[in-house]
């Protein structure tokens, strides 16, 4: 008997995807800190020193929050993926692309249009169920 099901390199691949999301992302805030004028080691622009600092502040804010989630998602990608390939890879995927779409939406400038693709709390939750279903098989307590 295998450790993990063939599948699981689905779930791999979209871990790996959100990583180069997530690198992007970052360099979007690097050309973001050159553009809107806004140096290290500063976290966030302070207004009434920089015009442009609701623009920067957005795109910093919208990688952080990425960044923030990630550890929650690696983790319910990869425990969950071992009972459940093709359901975690599929949500996963679905994560991380609504997980563009927010950072995309939130990086105009206006922190309301991060909100236009409002599914990406249901994915994650939809991932913690599997896991806890997943984490109740180990045990043998059967849900369905």
């Amino acid at each position: 008997m295998e450790f993990l099901a063939k599948e699981y390199g689905y779930v791999a691949l979209v871990v790996v995807a959100y990583c180069f999301l997530s690198i992007w992302m970052g360099i979007q805030v690097g050309m973001a800190r050159k553009k809107y004028k806004v140096y290290y080691p500063t976290l966030y622009a302070l207004e009434s020193e920089n015009k442009d600092a609701k623009l920067f502040n957005c795109v910093q804010r919208g990688h952080q929050n990425s960044l923030e989630m990630m550890p929650m998602f690696f983790v319910l990608m990869i425990l969950g993926g071992m009972a459940h390939p093709c359901i975690s890879a599929a949500l996963g995927l679905f994560y991380t692309v609504t997980r563009y779409f927010y950072f995309t939406g939130y990086s105009t400038g206006d922190p309301q249009k991060r909100l236009t693709i409002g599914y990406i709390s249901s994915s994650l939750l939809f991932l913690l169920f599997v896991r806890v279903n997943c984490s109740l098989n180990f045990i043998n307590f059967k849900m369905f």
